[in-house]
């Protein structure tokens, strides 16, 4: 189903002006499937924190989040971010879900996310994550290949420019700027090694930042392919036959004291912590992930945990210049694209920092 975005006639309505002191809020969360919802809301006032704003509810059996007998679940504003779709004063609001009863709903991992990293502020833990994804068209091939047939071996895409080697620039461009306008954290875009895929880089943020920008950076990615007519695939596998590569969401993970001088021991010393803990990592790491962790196409195997300095077929890479000046971060190159980001930082940060067994 696609209806193409008609910009030219919406134009003159978002260039409408708002009465005073009136302010759309786009309330978005995390659905029952690890999908996104949004939806808007009037504000009366200029929006200054989030106390200006409302807990709003949502029909949850419609999300897969509750049942259709007691079907109410509970936004709580978590993250504010500026609107690029609308511009002004208008806003982006991440919310958590809740369940009436006041516990968190089973699909918010934001709300154990911000415990642990309250218990690990001391250690500042900073993130950077890489979110791959692949562009499809409504016909569900990828996007720009050819009908019935493949394009040419991969080699040429990496970081690729001109005709044949990339394609929907435009779109990416538009999302990186978005992005940017939003107040997102974005740091970097490229082509990716599979035709048709993309990455974009957030961060460094620093603890509960980092699954509120990487989400609403999806958000905004997603909203954007709906004007392009485009689809946005997060699957770490979206092409299983063939010799193409998989899509991930490598975490780059430090310390204060990984960033000090001298931090490469901590490093190492995080990376043995993380060794033990391969499996729980692994069960938290994302749907699918068995299909792309095969030990082929820059990943390493799923079931044995391996490190090393600037090996892309480690579970663990540890950058060259990290290694050579004895300070900086490492790279846990296991989660997939479709990975809750909630669930990636609170799980490194509980075994590295506060020695979950």
């Amino acid at each position: 189903m696609s209806v193409p975005w008609k910009s030219d006639l919406l134009a003159p309505f978002l260039a409408l002006p708002i009465p005073d002191g009136k302010v759309q809020a786009e309330y978005v969360w995390v659905d029952g499937d690890g999908g996104l919802r949004s939806k808007t809301t009037t504000v009366s006032k200029t929006v200054t924190g989030l106390d200006d704003l409302r807990v709003w509810d949502f029909d949850g059996s419609s999300t897969n989040q509750a049942p259709g007998h007691d079907s109410d679940v509970y936004l709580r504003p978590a993250a504010i971010f500026k609107d690029p779709f609308r511009g002004g004063d208008n806003i982006l609001v991440l919310a958590e879900t809740y369940n009436n009863d006041g516990t968190p709903n089973r699909t918010n991992y934001r709300h154990h996310a911000a415990k642990v990293m309250e218990l690990a502020k001391e250690t500042k833990p900073w993130f950077g994550l890489e979110q791959e994804y692949t562009l499809f068209g409504v016909d569900d091939r990828p996007l720009g290949w050819p009908v019935g047939g493949f394009p040419g071996p991969q080699g040429p895409y990496y970081c690729g420019a001109g005709t044949g080697k990339v394609v929907a620039r435009d779109l990416i461009e538009a999302h990186y700027r978005a992005c940017l306008y939003s107040g997102i954290n974005i740091s970097g875009i490229n082509a990716e090694v599979m035709p048709s895929q993309w990455e974009f880089q957030v961060g460094p943020c620093e603890g509960i930042e980092m699954g509120d920008h990487l989400w609403m950076a999806r958000y905004l990615l997603v909203r954007l392919a709906e004007m392009w007519s485009v689809k946005v695939s997060f699957h770490p596998k979206p092409l299983q036959q063939g010799d193409w590569n998989g899509a991930g969401c490598h975490s780059n993970y430090s310390t204060l004291a990984m960033r000090e001088k001298g931090g490469l021991k901590h490093i190492e010393e995080a990376i043995q912590k993380l060794a033990l803990r391969h499996q729980q990592h692994i069960a938290v790491y994302g749907e699918d992930n068995e299909l792309r962790l095969t030990g082929k196409h820059e990943t390493a195997s799923i079931t044995a945990f391996s490190s090393g300095v600037a090996n892309r077929g480690a579970s663990i890479r540890i950058p060259r210049h990290v290694a050579a000046q004895g300070f900086g971060y490492l790279e846990d190159r296991r989660p997939a694209s479709n990975v809750d980001p909630y669930r990636v930082t609170a799980a490194i940060v509980e075994t590295t920092v506060l020695n979950v067994k």
